[in-house]
């Protein structure tokens, strides 16, 4: 090949990505700010900011003294400009139940439930926890708590009592709300009494005097005098209180949610009016396409970051009908998805890989003879889409008509921040890649040290610069915020992910660098796994890990030690895996759990959990020369290897 055609060749190469997307790229390096200040001016304000970005290391302020509420421009904007009457909100659930509330019902709705908060004495600042399944009336909690200035945080309702009761606890909640039960797989799943064990555990004290309960099977509910109020009496503490939405500055909080970490306590995210409606108002737009009147479906749950954003913030801000769906998507059957996309002429869905392949896992029939005609795209996220779920969904059950479009993003990004800019120009799509930094992101990949790494070299994947969706606090603990995520590779943000980019340009995520449990899109930290095996009165210690699984992208590998008189037997194992269900819910899937007498550990007593990890995959645990036992490797590879042989047999 000769000189010219070998340039030739990297232009094609470069040219992957378009010029069209180039040049929004390019904007935004050359002056991040005022890329920002323009995408700001996209949404409604009461009153512009003096200043766009303020970074005083770590923490930094968006849009400063522009006075905004993330709600009113959900809502109200929309009814002032002639949108009233269209669907807003579909909640749906596995069971076949229908309700649509147009713009103008559910802003009635959040106003009704924005005065009953007032009525209990929930103001600006003040913290409440929803506890509740993805129904429309957790979406008008979220959507109320921040119109009055008040902070929300949603817990996943499959957390157990441990996990509940550490984030009302840390938040510093005045009132949890919650419903008798969630409906699953053709089960009504209890959450009251998850909530009163929580509340009543003895642990550490809390905030709460109330909690607030929607009963939606109409049977017996145990409630507790003074403290317990039905959903009728909490929207009726509202009369005479004021529905008014409430002024806020740019960078006060709208919400905080709980991402798992390497310790056992969790870590609550913040996220503001201003900077978080910016960006997944921007990224809704470029990365995923939304557009006012089109029918949007994220099969997330409001408990997770997605749900937040893309099953209320985003769609809502954006003028689209958002379906909200209770349930497993495949129950009744796995057909469920294809035909809410037929029903309500679906044009985007987002989902993430684990349900991809547990569609996959039916076949191809369950999709068949659906009118699919109006599907545009899907995106998927929470974990990487490996290559063959991609080619399923896309060329086999979408004929090849449908882009499938993979995405990544964490809780502490608020929205995407390496995806296809479908919104902008569809690049081509290779498949497990997350494909660019979307625009106004600004990363590197490094190594530990903070040195670039080389085009297809792996190392962390780091932010350079803060982007408006980018937390800028953990509540209530400053200190961890700058320690946690800018002190890893100084002078950046570290994600936390292994991850390399190729000489297209095009980003390839590997997983977690740290020690974070990702199970189908959910995020467990191994301390939380290890704290709920303590919970049982025989266990001792504990390590886990997680391995891959086909299904779920990970499960859990645990390993525990036994107190001194207590054996090993096949009913102390189910008892154990039931007490971590209990403590952390169905989200924590325990591929096998195995009895040894030692963990491999540090001598300075700290759980090598790459032993682990090496153990249960296989390979050689590397460096052990600081391990405190060494015959505790062989132990714990033993046991895996007893365990795997149950298991075939």
């Amino acid at each position: 090949m000769t000189g010219h055609e070998e340039g030739a060749a990297s232009a094609l190469r470069i040219e992957l990505v378009n010029p069209v997307v180039r040049r929004v790229v390019e904007d935004a390096r050359n002056d991040p700010d005022a890329f920002w200040d323009r995408a700001a001016r996209e949404l409604p304000w009461f009153r512009s900011w003096e200043k766009t970005l303020t970074w005083d290391q770590p923490s930094f302020r968006w849009f400063e003294g522009g006075i905004t509420n993330l709600a009113y421009n959900c809502l109200d904007h929309h009814v002032l400009h002639g949108r009233g009457e269209q669907a807003a909100l579909v909640g749906l659930n596995e069971r076949g139940e229908r309700r649509i509330s147009t713009y103008a019902q559910l802003l009635g709705d959040v106003e009704r439930a924005a005065a009953g908060l007032r009525g209990m004495g929930i103001g600006k600042g003040d913290r409440i926890t929803i506890y509740m399944p993805t129904i429309p009336e957790a979406v008008i909690l979220m959507l109320a708590a921040v119109r009055i200035g008040a902070i929300h945080m949603v817990v996943f309702a499959g957390f157990g009592e441990r996990a509940l009761g550490d984030r009302i606890r840390a938040s510093g909640s005045r009132l949890v709300f919650t419903s008798d039960v969630t409906y699953r797989k053709g089960k009504d799943v209890r959450l009251k009494e998850i909530v009163d064990a929580a509340l009543d555990g003895g642990r550490e004290p809390h905030a709460v005097r109330h909690v607030v309960v929607l009963n939606r099977t109409g049977g017996a509910v145990p409630m507790t005098a003074g403290r317990d109020v039905p959903w009728e009496e909490f929207l009726a503490r509202g009369a005479g209180q004021s529905r008014a939405h409430e002024p806020l500055e740019s960078n006060e909080p709208a919400f905080i949610l709980a991402t798992s970490g390497t310790t056992a306590k969790p870590k609550l995210a913040v996220h503001t009016h201003g900077g978080y409606q910016v960006h997944v108002a921007s990224m809704g737009r470029w990365c995923l396409g939304l557009r006012a009147g089109e029918v949007w479906w994220s099969t997330s749950d409001i408990g997770w970051i997605v749900g937040h954003g893309y099953i209320v913030y985003a769609p809502l801000l954006a003028g689209c009908t958002t379906v909200a769906y209770e349930g497993a998507i495949d129950h009744p059957d796995p057909s469920t998805v294809w035909k809410i996309v037929e029903e309500f002429r679906v044009t985007g869905v987002f989902t993430s890989p684990t349900a991809i392949r547990l569609l996959m896992r039916y076949g191809d029939d369950a999709a068949r003879g659906f009118d699919l005609s109006t599907l545009e795209r899907v995106f998927s996220a929470g974990e990487v889409l490996n290559a063959p779920a991609w080619d399923w969904l896309q060329n086999r059950v979408l004929a090849g008509r449908v882009p499938v479009i993979d995405h990544m993003w964490q809780t502490e990004t608020s929205g995407p921040v390496f995806g296809n800019p479908y919104g902008i120009s569809l690049l081509p799509i290779k498949p497990g890649s997350a494909t660019i930094p979307l625009p106004g992101i600004e990363c590197a990949v490094l190594t530990p040290e903070g040195e670039p790494c080389r085009p297809g070299e792996k190392g962390i994947m780091a932010i350079r610069r803060p982007f408006p969706g980018l937390t800028a606090s953990l509540w209530g603990e400053p200190d961890r915020y700058g320690a946690d995520y800018w002190s890893k590779i100084p002078g950046v943000y570290s994600t936390g992910d292994s991850a390399m980019i190729d000489e297209d340009g095009y980003v390839w995520f590997m997983g977690r660098a740290d020690e974070i449990i990702k199970i189908a899109g959910h995020r467990l930290g191994t301390i939380e796994v290890e704290t709920a095996c303590l919970q049982h009165s025989s266990v001792a210690e504990a390590g886990v890990t997680g391995r891959p699984d086909e299904l779920r992208g990970e499960i859990i590998s645990a390993f525990v030690v036994l107190r001194q008189g207590h054996d090993p037997s096949p009913e102390l194992r189910a008892a154990i895996l039931a007490t971590i269900r209990r403590e952390l819910g169905a989200v924590a899937v325990v591929g096998e759990l195995n009895f040894v007498r030692n963990l491999p550990k540090t001598r300075s007593g700290k759980i090598m959990r790459r032993v682990l990890k090496a153990v249960t995959l296989g390979k050689d645990p590397g460096d052990i020369t600081t391990i405190e036992d060494e015959g505790s490797v062989d132990e714990a590879r033993e046991a895996w290897r007893e365990m795997r042989g149950e298991m075939k047999g």
